[in-house]
């Protein structure tokens, strides 16, 4: 259901900073399913990339082999990240809080002597910084979803609307979160993470139980639609590929 939501909020025609994993699962469903002229820019440099399977790796040869054109990985962040010129960009984080913002530094209050240390920023700050809009994909759970992050590795909405133009960035900031249970967008005047569809089978309950903060849920909350026949053929497709 992850892989399905994010895929849907992929318009055709946008251009959209990949990751491996669900992000990437998410995009080539996109471009498969409902959205053929969606450029998949990955960090190693390959720009336009349409892989037969799901790549093992940012450095996958299948990216190379697909791509338009390949290009430096200063090129990409220099040239078409940093001034805007990717549409969406996905995050993943090890904590998220209510504002969006996320941690992937450290788990602990000391910097310097971490409960646990975390792979860092990479180009993460970079992405939730200056693409369009960031797309957060993430499992929903209290250990996650946390009322403060423990260090602000990639900014989202500060504490609230207004921050992001105030320290200048140019991108719009998380504009979806993606759980395994349900959507959360920010709020319009608020920039807070609202609840706003449950996927098939979730009770708002657990949706609650799994948030360190105290949710806000959206008046007019939906239910997600169950994936299509189309959308599971084409998922079992690429995977039956990747195997």
């Amino acid at each position: 259901m992850m892989s399905v939501a994010a895929a849907r909020a992929l318009g055709d025609g946008m251009s959209c900073f990949v990751g491996i994993g669900l992000p990437s699962k998410a995009a080539n469903l996109a471009r498969r399913a409902h959205a053929p002229n969606l450029t998949l820019i990955y960090e190693s440099g390959c720009l336009g990339a349409k892989p037969s399977r799901l790549p093992l790796s940012i450095g996958d040869g299948e990216l190379a082999d697909t791509a338009d054109a390949v290009i430096s990985v200063p090129e990409v962040f220099n040239y078409w990240l940093q001034p805007g010129r990717i549409d969406v960009g996905f995050l993943g984080a090890a904590q998220l809080d209510k504002f969006g913002n996320i941690n992937t530094t450290v788990i602990g209050s000391d910097y310097h002597d971490p409960k646990v240390r975390l792979p860092g920023a990479g180009g993460a700050p970079e992405i939730a910084a200056s693409c369009g809009e960031v797309f957060v994909v993430l499992r929903q759970n209290p250990r996650a979803f946390v009322e403060k992050v423990d260090f602000v590795t990639s900014f989202g909405h500060g504490t609230g609307k207004g921050d992001r133009e105030k320290l200048g960035l140019p991108g719009r900031g998380p504009t979806l979160v993606v759980t395994d249970l349900g959507l959360l967008r920010p709020d319009p005047e608020t920039a807070e993470l609202t609840l706003t569809e449950l996927h098939p089978g979730v009770h708002l309950d657990q949706v609650v139980a799994a948030t360190g903060w105290k949710l806000k849920v959206a008046d007019d909350l939906k239910t997600t639609p169950a994936p299509t026949e189309q959308e599971l053929t084409v998922l079992r497709d690429l995977e039956k590929a990747s195997a």
